[in-house]
């Protein structure tokens, strides 16, 4: 579904530029969870803004389908840290805003909208304004708005960042379910590694800027997932060997960069 091939990107000019990605490659499956992790400045927003067509790469192409991606396209949706809700708007019509802002509300979308909404578990909600609603429940009307128009990849940055862990897992969960419903590709950034390991088909572990791909850990626990599955050995391996890079770049990073080139 998404192929990204030989990706580069450099902000700025001259003597102020910054190498945020290099030389990245990646085949994303049509329906394959993959989450991106890494640490602090190593590019994962930036792939994402590249995938989206927010941005064109430096070098290299991502192709969707048999398409490249050059500018923003309906078939990806995107999911931002923030809900980024309409304030005057109630959830279902914030919901509907892509649908009403691209001409294509009809009966079908405004149906489709209300069963994500029970999907996400905010049935009965549909005519409360964002000011009445959770943080959390606020990002599911976000999740459902990313959806109602069934894009093929669905890209979500740090979505769960800002809430509180409890809440953080039944999203987790939530999503799951919204996704087993409407299976899709999803490419899910986070700075939360057992997070990573407990959604992911894939995990994408990213080096320090510039970002590079260090190593592609499959996830190989069955699914449903389920919190108890923290106790499996398959888990606790995932999540070491994604710790062992993230504390081995912060090293690199730290060094001076003679010693840096030599490690």
């Amino acid at each position: 579904m998404i192929r990204i091939e030989g990706v580069s990107h450099t902000y700025g000019e001259d003597e102020d530029q910054v190498i945020a990605l290099s030389d990245v490659s990646l085949t994303i499956g049509g329906t394959e969870f993959i989450a991106i992790v890494g640490p602090s400045g190593c590019g994962k927003s930036t792939l994402l803004r590249l995938i989206a067509g927010l941005v064109p790469p430096s070098d290299g192409r991502i192709v969707l389908g048999d398409k490249v991606i050059t500018k923003p396209t309906p078939d990806v949706g995107l999911v931002f840290q923030s809900p980024t809700l309409l304030p005057w708007a109630n959830v279902l019509d914030n919901v509907l805003f892509p649908l009403r802002m691209l001409d294509e509300l009809d009966q079908r979308g405004i149906d489709r909208a209300r069963e994500l909404l029970v999907l996400a578990g905010l049935g009965g909600f549909e005519a409360r304004m964002p000011d009445e609603l959770s943080g959390g429940m606020q990002q599911r009307v976000a999740i459902c708005r990313g959806l109602v128009r069934n894009p093929a990849v669905l890209l979500m940055d740090e979505p769960f960042a800002a809430l509180d862990a409890l809440t953080r897992e039944e999203m987790g969960r939530q999503l799951l379910d919204l996704w087993t419903v409407h299976p899709k590709a999803i490419v899910f950034v986070t700075h939360s590694v057992p997070e990573a390991v407990m959604l992911a088909d894939r995990v994408v572990v990213m080096s320090a800027r510039p970002g590079r791909i260090a190593e592609i850990i499959d996830v190989r626990l069955p699914r449903p997932r389920t919190i108890d599955m923290e106790a499996d050995f398959e888990y606790q391996s995932c999540t070491r060997r994604i710790r062992e890079h993230i504390f081995r770049s912060h090293a690199l990073k730290g060094q001076p960069q003679s010693q840096a080139k030599v490690a």
